[in-house]
């Protein structure tokens, strides 16, 4: 079988489908995997055919982290508009050619809508595949549209999943119109999106230990359990890092991942004050926040991209912006996670780990001070309960096979009738 995995987002949000995509290549299937050019090494990498959607995504990240650090709330929509207007006309385009040929298509909620509109335009089998809830739900609020859990406010959780669904369709629809009929040839979507049932199954790539599969959700949904990509078979981990390892306890990790910061010297500042008061050796991570300190201390090591599989279970602690891909890494890793989050689902995420007892509750990044990271590194790595309960969770989610469920899903979607075109 021929799989297009579409995969957009920033690096959390591409890996889990290069693992998904690696695990249907060691099945035997021709994967390709349509992101932008900055994860043309990490899908080659793992044997998979790579399709560039164009565009860099750390360009629109830079730009939009920029707006929301000056406060300019107003100015994010259009930008975020004028983003989606570039790139939902280069990935229907891009996507229109890694498709051909292949017999089924996978999509996450970055390349939803552009993989919709290809499996119209093909007759193509199309697998949904997601990183956090979307399926409309009673037992809970959606991720994007938090209510607070009382009697009073239960009835809304349903319907604050639709909500969400049209803030997103809502935001890129002109955009997406767009591409349906210049670039693919199809009728506009239906006003309210293309939403409409669809008889293939839709997976989602996390731990039902970590979120329970609701009751009322349809058989086809399926909770696989989350989607870890081992580092290349060649990959050596840096012998300077082994070796600051191995020099002392383990360090505390604190990175953001691919939110950037404008002033990432004080950035640093902050993190390595709270490190000093907390006591603890610490392991930097600049990402695309391009953390920077020309000469730590003795007790801190900064480090490029490093797998987290590997690194995490070394840690006493993980500090990251709570994306869906970094979170996982440290709930599997067995140690305490503290949240910072930024935007988006990270806030979710944040609530969800404390809630879980397994890190401190979330610091929100703009009330980041040294003081309040100090405590919950303290707390963190002081807490022997809190500790324990991450460890238990983390040996759980070791013990489920994620990848080989998606792709026994995948497999029998393959199995499947094309569907109808929309109406």
């Amino acid at each position: 079988m021929r799989v297009t995995l579409i995969a957009l987002g920033s690096r959390g949000d591409v890996q889990p489908y290069v693992a998904l995509g690696r695990g249907l290549h060691q099945a035997g299937h021709h994967v390709t995997v349509l992101a932008s050019a900055d994860f043309h090494d990490l899908v080659t990498s793992h044997g998979l055919q790579f399709a560039d959607m164009g565009g860099r995504l750390e360009d629109v990240a830079q730009g939009l982290q920029d707006l929301l650090e000056q406060g300019q709330w107003l100015k994010i929509l259009p930008r975020m508009g004028r983003a989606a207007q570039a790139l939902a006309g280069q990935a229907a385009a891009a996507g229109l050619a890694a498709a051909q040929g292949a017999d089924l298509l996978v999509a996450g909620l970055g390349g939803l809508f552009v993989g919709m509109a290809l499996a119209e335009k093909l007759g193509l089998p199309l697998v949904q595949a997601y990183l956090y809830p979307f399926t409309p739900t009673r037992e809970f609020p959606s991720i994007l549209t938090p209510l607070p859990q009382t009697p009073l406010t239960a009835w809304a959780n349903g319907p604050s999943h639709h909500l969400a669904r049209q803030m997103m369709w809502q935001m890129t629809r002109a955009a997406d119109n767009q591409a349906r009929v210049q670039v693919l040839g199809l009728p506009p979507a239906p006003r309210w999106g293309p939403f409409a049932a669809q008889p293939w199954p839709t997976l989602y790539g996390y731990s039902p230990r970590v979120i329970p599969r609701p009751q009322d959700w349809a058989a086809s949904i399926e909770v696989t359990g989350y989607w870890f990509l081992p580092p290349p078979a060649d990959w050596a981990p840096p012998a300077d890092l082994v070796a600051f390892l191995r020099a002392g306890p383990p360090p505390v990790y604190i990175g953001f991942g691919s939110m950037t910061s404008r002033r990432p010297g004080e950035a640093a500042e902050l993190v390595l004050a709270a490190l000093a008061r907390a006591g603890q050796r610490g392991v930097l991570y600049a990402g695309w926040g391009g953390l920077k300190r020309e000469a730590l201390p003795e007790h801190v090591f900064m480090t490029s991209a490093v797998p987290h599989t590997w690194l995490f279970p070394q840690m006493a602690a993980v500090v990251h912006h709570g994306g869906a891909g970094t979170t996982a890494a440290g709930l599997a890793a067995g140690v305490p996670s503290i949240l910072t989050p930024f935007m988006g689902d990270q806030p979710f995420w944040g609530r969800r780990v404390a809630a879980l007892g397994v890190g401190p509750q979330p610091i929100p990044r703009s009330k980041l001070t040294v003081e309040g990271l100090a405590r919950a590194i303290q707390q963190a790595v002081g807490d022997p309960a809190l500790r324990q309960r991450a460890a238990d969770l983390g040996a759980q989610i070791r013990a489920e096979d994620g990848v080989g469920r998606a792709v026994a899903a995948v497999e029998a979607a393959g199995r499947v009738s094309a569907p109808r075109a929309l109406g």
